[in-house]
C-alpha cells in the first residue's frame, strides 16, 4: 500500500474514530501518522498508529455512490469470513455497520498489511530477479483458483450474490451502468471505440451458465500484496465487488488486465519489469490447482474488458460532475479505451496476445 498525500482531519473525523475504537478495546492513546494510503480508487484506505500498533480503515470514498455502504458492508463480511482460508487476506479487526457513527458511513479497521504493491514498488529481490517476477505472476493465479474451490455455503457466504442466470445477466448489465452515467451533470456521454462490436460479440458467444462461487470482482496485480522476501502472496485486498457468480469472470479478469507487448505500463512496476508467464501460463497453473480443464477462455477475458472499461468510464463521468478527480477521471478514460481495444484483439485472435 503506497502513501499518498493528506493527513489527519482532512482524512477523517478521529474523535469519532478514536471514540469508537476505545469501546472496541482497539488500543490506547491518540491516534497518530495518519495518511491516505494506495491501493483503490473506489474506497478510501487510511493508515495510522495507535501506540505501538498500526492500523488501516477502510470508508467509502468522500463522494459516496448510493450502494457504497452495502459494498463495504459485503467486503467487510467476506474477508472476515475468508479469514484462514487458503487464500491470505487483511485480518479484521472490528467493523461498524451503524451510518450514524462516522456522518454516514459504514467503515471497518484491520491490521496493516505487511507487504507491498508491485505496481507501485518491487523489493530488490523482485527487481532484480526475472524467475522470482514469473513465480509472483503464477502466486496470483494459484491464489486466485484457491479461491475459486473455496465452498461459499460452508463459509456462511451463500447469499452474497446472485449466482442464478449470473452470465446471461451480464451485457445488459454493463449496458444499463453505462447508460446511467449519462444522468451524471457534465458527463458528455461515452467515447469507447468498439463498444457496440464487443456488446454483439459477447451476446453472439455466451456460454451455457457457470458453476456458482466466491468472486473477488476485481482480481489483478494491483489488488494483490506480495511478501518482500519471496514470491509469495501476503494478502487479496479491495473485496468491494466480491459477489458469488462465476469464478472464471475473475480468470478472464486477471487476463484482461495482464501485460502484454501491447501495454507493459497498465499494471505500473511490475509490468514494465516484465518476465511475467504468458496468459496461456496463467490458464495452465488455474487448471492445475483447479484439476479441472477449462474451456477456451477468450470470451471470459473479453467479458472483463468490457465490464472493467465501463466501469472505468464510469469514474470519467463522476469527474465530469466533480465527484472525482478529473485527472483521475481522464487517465481511467484511457485505460477504458485501451481495454476495449484489447478487448477487440481477443475477439478475433484469443487471449494469445
Amino acid at each position: 500500500m503506497s502513501n499518498v498525500a493528506a493527513s489527519g482531519a482532512e482524512l477523517v473525523d478521529v474523535a469519532v474514530l478514536r471514540c469508537w475504537m476505545d469501546e472496541h478495546s482497539l488500543g490506547e492513546g491518540e491516534l497518530s501518522d495518519l495518511k491516505q494510503l494506495g491501493g483503490g480508487s473506489q474506497n478510501r484506505l487510511i493508515g495510522f498508529r495507535r501506540g505501538s500498533d498500526e492500523y488501516v480503515l477502510r470508508m467509502p470514498p468522500r463522494h459516496p455512490r448510493p450502494t457504497s455502504n452495502s459494498a463495504l458492508r459485503r467486503e467487510a463480511t467476506a474477508v472476515a469470513a475468508l479469514a484462514g482460508t487458503d487464500v491470505p487476506v487483511p485480518t479484521v479487526l472490528a467493523t461498524c455497520f451503524d451510518e450514524n457513527v462516522m456522518g454516514g458511513a459504514v467503515f471497518y479497521l484491520m491490521q496493516r498489511v505487511d507487504g507491498i504493491n508491485p505496481t507501485v514498488e518491487l523489493s530488490a529481490l523482485h527487481r532484480e530477479n526475472p524467475t522470482v517476477r514469473r513465480e509472483m505472476g503464477l502466486a496470483a493465479v494459484t491464489v486466485l483458483a484457491r479461491l475459486a474451490m473455496l465452498d461459499q455455503g460452508s463459509l456462511g457466504l451463500g447469499d452474497l450474490g446472485s449466482p442464478d442466470d449470473f452470465v446471461s445477466r451480464q451485457v445488459e448489465r454493463w449496458n444499463a451502468e453505462l447508460e446511467s452515467y449519462r444522468a451524471l451533470s457534465g458527463y458528455p456521454g461515452p467515447d469507447l471505440p468498439g463498444l457496440d462490436r464487443v456488446a454483439s460479440w459477447l451476446a453472439r458467444h455466451q456460454p451455457d451458465g457457470c458453476k456458482p462461487g466466491i468472486m473477488h470482482g476485481d482480481f489483478h496485480l494491483a489488488n494483490l500484496m506480495f511478501r518482500r522476501d519471496s514470491a509469495e502472496v501476503a494478502a487479496v485486498v479491495d473485496w468491494e465487488m466480491v459477489t458469488v457468480g462465476d469464478p472464471l469472470l475473475d480468470l478472464g479478469w486477471l487476463l484482461a488486465t495482464w501485460p502484454d507487448t501491447l501495454n507493459t505500463s497498465m499494471m505500473g512496476e511490475i509490468g514494465a519489469a516484465g518476465a511475467l508467464p504468458t496468459r496461456v501460463d496463467l490458464v495452465k497453473r488455474y487448471e492445475q490447482v483447479c484439476g479441472l480443464t477449462l474451456p477456451d477462455m477468450t470470451w471470459h477475458a473479453t467479458l472483463a474488458c468490457f465490464k472493467l472499461g465501463i466501469l472505468l468510464e464510469g469514474t470519467f463521468a463522476r469527474a465530469c460532475a466533480g465527484k472525482a478527480s478529473l485527472e483521475l477521471g481522464k487517465y481511467m478514460r484511457s485505460i477504458a479505451k485501451l481495454l476495449f481495444a484489447r478487448a477487440e484483439l481477443f475477439m478475433t485472435s484469443g487471449i494469445e496476445i
